[in-house]
C-alpha cells in the first residue's frame, strides 16, 4: 500500500450522507426515460454548460479565488450567482478551499491531490470529507466584507434551486431533466477533472513545483481552465491560455466585457513568464528539489554504507567519519574505494535526472543544489541512526 494512502481513519471521515443529494442529481438523469428528451431541452441542456462553466472559470476561479480583474459589486453579484447556480456550494467556500490548494498544491495537506489520495479521491471524495466542509473565512476576508456574497454563502443552493424550476417552467419535466440536471453534471465533472484529470495528464511547460499540466481536451471542455500548467506559473492571470493557439473561452468573453467597461484591470503574465525565463520563488525551487532528491534512494544508500562500515570494523580498518565521506561524495569523489563502499550519486546525475523531468527553467542548478544538498543530508541523518 503507498504511504500516502488512505486509513481506516481518513476514511471514517467521509461524510456518506452528504454525498446522497449529489448520487441522486447523477440518478436523475436516468429520468429522461420518462421525461423525453426534446430538442428545447438539449438546447437548454447545452446552452446552461456554456453559460455555468463561464461561471465557474470566470467567477469561481478567475474572480473569486484569484481576483485577475476587477469589476463593480453588480457584476460581482452576477458572478456570484452564475457560479452557485451549479451547486457546487459558495464562492466563499469555494474561493477558500482553492486558495488552500495553491498554498499547498500536491503535497500532503492539499485538499485534493491525486499524488497523495489517488484519483477518485481527488476528482470528487474530498467533496465529502468532514474536514473540508467548513469554510476558513479568514482566507477570503477580502470577499466576507460583501454582505451580499455572505448572504449567497447562507444560501448556498438558492441560485441552483431558482435555475431549476426556471428549466421546469420553460420546457416543463424535460427542461428540468435534461436541461437543468444533465447540465449540472456535466458541469460537475468537467470541474473536477481540472483537480484531478489535469494534474495526472497533459504537458508541462513549466516548473511549479507540483504535477499541475495543460491537457486541450480539458481546455477545450472547461472553456480555458485545462491550461493548468500555465495557471499555476502565473495564477493572476485572466488569461490562462498563454499562447495563440491555447484556446480560452472564458477570457475571450472576459476581453470583450471589458471593452464595455464592465470588468477592467485584467492581469496578464509578464513577458519573462511568456518566454519561461522567470526565476522561481523558493517555494516551488524546494518542492522541486524534494521531487527530485526522492528519485535517489538515500535510505538503500545509508544502509549499503552502513553495512560496509560494519564490515570494515571487522577487518579492524582505520575508518572515516561520515562527513569524510559524504564530503568526498559532494566532490564528486567515489568515496573511499578501498573499502568498497557503495558509489553515491553525483551532482551531475542529480543535474542529468532534473533536465529529464522538469521543463526549461532558469532556476534549475538551484533547484540542483538543494535537492543534492537534501540527499546527503538524509543519507547523513539516517547513516547517524543506523549507526
Amino acid at each position: 500500500m503507498s504511504p500516502n494512502a488512505p486509513t481506516d481513519d481518513q476514511h471514517d471521515d467521509i461524510m456518506y450522507p452528504s454525498a446522497v443529494p449529489f448520487l441522486l442529481v447523477h440518478l436523475g438523469c436516468i429520468a429522461a426515460i420518462w421525461s423525453g428528451v426534446t430538442w428545447q431541452a438539449l438546447a437548454i441542456c447545452g446552452s446552461l454548460y456554456v453559460v455555468r462553466m463561464f461561471g465557474i472559470g470566470a467567477g469561481y476561479h478567475r474572480y473569486f479565488s484569484h481576483k485577475a480583474f476587477a469589476t463593480g459589486r453588480v457584476f460581482q453579484f452576477i458572478l456570484a450567482w452564475l457560479a452557485q447556480s451549479t451547486a457546487q456550494k459558495s464562492v466563499l467556500w469555494w474561493a477558500a478551499k482553492h486558495r488552500h490548494h495553491h498554498l499547498h498544491s500536491d503535497t500532503e495537506h492539499d485538499v485534493h491531490s491525486p499524488r497523495q489520495r489517488g484519483f477518485l479521491y481527488s476528482h470528487l471524495g474530498w467533496i465529502f470529507d468532514r474536514r473540508h466542509d467548513t469554510t476558513d473565512l479568514v482566507k477570503v476576508g477580502d470577499l466576507a466584507v460583501y454582505p451580499e456574497l455572505m448572504w449567497l454563502h447562507r444560501l448556498e443552493l438558492l441560485p441552483a434551486v431558482a435555475l431549476a424550476v426556471l428549466c421546469f417552467l420553460v420546457a416543463g419535466w424535460s427542461g428540468l431533466v435534461v436541461g437543468f440536471v444533465w447540465s449540472t453534471v456535466l458541469v460537475y465533472h468537467a470541474t473536477f477533472c481540472i483537480n484531478s484529470l489535469a494534474h495526472v495528464h497533459g504537458r508541462k511547460r513549466y516548473v511549479t513545483g507540483d504535477d499541475s499540466r495543460n491537457n486541450w481536451l480539458l481546455a477545450l471542455l472547461t472553456l480555458g481552465e485545462g491550461w493548468h500548467n500555465n495557471h499555476h506559473a502565473y495564477q493572476s492571470s485572466v488569461r490562462q491560455g498563454f499562447r495563440w493557439w491555447e484556446i480560452d473561452v472564458t477570457y475571450y468573453v472576459l476581453k470583450v466585457l471589458s471593452w464595455f467597461g464592465i470588468v477592467w484591470n485584467m492581469k496578464t503574465p509578464p513577458e519573462l513568464v511568456l518566454r519561461n525565463e522567470q526565476p522561481l520563488g523558493a517555494r516551488v525551487i524546494n518542492r522541486a528539489a524534494r521531487e527530485l532528491a526522492g528519485r535517489f534512494d538515500a535510505h538503500a544508500l545509508a544502509h549499503a554504507i552502513s553495512s560496509a562500515l560494519q564490515r570494515a570494523e571487522l577487518a579492524a580498518l582505520q575508518l572515516p567519519t561520515l562527513q569524510d565521506i559524504l564530503d568526498r561524495a559532494h566532490d564528486g569523489v567515489d568515496a573511499l574505494t578501498h573499502l568498497h563502499l557503495p558509489r553515491i550519486p553525483t551532482r551531475d546525475e542529480f543535474l542529468a535526472e532534473a533536465k529529464a523531468m522538469f521543463a526549461r527553467t532558469r532556476s534549475l542548478n538551484e533547484i540542483v543544489d538543494h535537492a543534492y544538498e537534501h540527499f546527503l543530508t538524509s543519507v547523513r541523518a539516517q547513516l547517524v541512526t543506523v549507526r
